[in-house]
């Protein structure tokens, strides 16, 4: 197993409906082991297992949600 920490920029949030939104998409990755999103800091911090996911996958779940993400 490899765990990973990244952050991710994310565009799009205003309220603690959107936080829960990201927070619930990135869940749902395979691998995901916590997520910390941080609407202020317009960010997520992700820890993930990298052998099961990539960020790629995280970034295409937020923009799954409805919101722009990119690797910081």
């Amino acid at each position: 197993m490899s765990t990973l920490t990244r952050e991710f920029s994310i565009d799009g949030m205003h309220c603690a409906g959107c936080v829960k939104s990201v927070t619930g998409a990135v869940s749902r990755v395979p691998g995901v082991k916590h997520v910390d999103v941080s609407l202020e800091n317009k960010a997520a911090k992700v820890e993930f297992d990298g052998t099961l996911t990539e960020p790629e996958a995280i970034v295409a779940a937020v923009e799954g949600a409805g919101f722009d993400a990119r690797l910081r």
